[in-house]
């Protein structure tokens, strides 16, 4: 550490000591650093993964429904989802829609624009004020949970009241085919 020169010699040279650079010891820094960063990870509320609330009725085969409610076709809409994140929609029923079916794309310039029109236009036959639009979301044997997910993402960010997943039709599936989507 400290060096000590008696001169010794005799030779009336003076003996300069080297100077060193002073080491710090950052053991303890790091210590301290790995100890904080513990602490604050394992204390840290991260955000909790959100939900979509969605009610499915139980499938039983002895149970048919016996009250079922008329709904305007200006008001339903369907959206059938295809292969390659593609889907199809249309207005009204498919043996008289009121729209063609029509291919979209997922996002705002796609379903979503769409969407937002038809709520526009099935407000003017709505009954009374929470009426609106009616969406029956039908995924073919081709599409992918991921797609399923965005549709229903898709009625939240649009704010749709009324919508429903139901089993998608034989002459849904030739349409489909039709339009490659299947």
């Amino acid at each position: 550490m400290a060096e000590l020169n008696t001169g010794g010699g005799g030779d009336g040279k003076k003996v300069r000591s080297k100077k060193s650079n002073p080491g710090v010891d950052l053991t303890a820094m790091v210590d301290l650093a790995f100890l904080l960063i513990t602490f604050f990870m394992l204390t840290t509320t991260l955000s909790k993964p959100q939900s979509m609330p969605l009610a499915m009725p139980e499938k039983d085969p002895k149970d048919q429904p016996t009250d079922i409610t008329p709904v305007e076709e200006d008001r339903m809409m369907t959206i059938l989802i295809g292969k390659d994140s593609r889907i199809l929609w249309y207005m009204g029923m498919l043996k008289t829609p009121r729209i063609q079916p029509t291919e979209a794309a997922f996002g705002k310039d796609g379903i979503r624009k769409e969407i937002l029109k038809n709520t526009a236009y099935a407000k003017q036959f709505a009954k009374k004020e929470g009426d609106g639009l009616i969406v029956n979301i039908k995924a073919s044997d081709a599409a992918s949970y991921k797609n399923l997910v965005d549709i229903l993402d898709e009625m939240a960010i649009n704010k749709v009241q009324l919508y429903a997943i139901g089993d998608i039709t034989p002459e849904e599936i030739t349409l489909l085919k039709d339009k490659g989507l299947y």
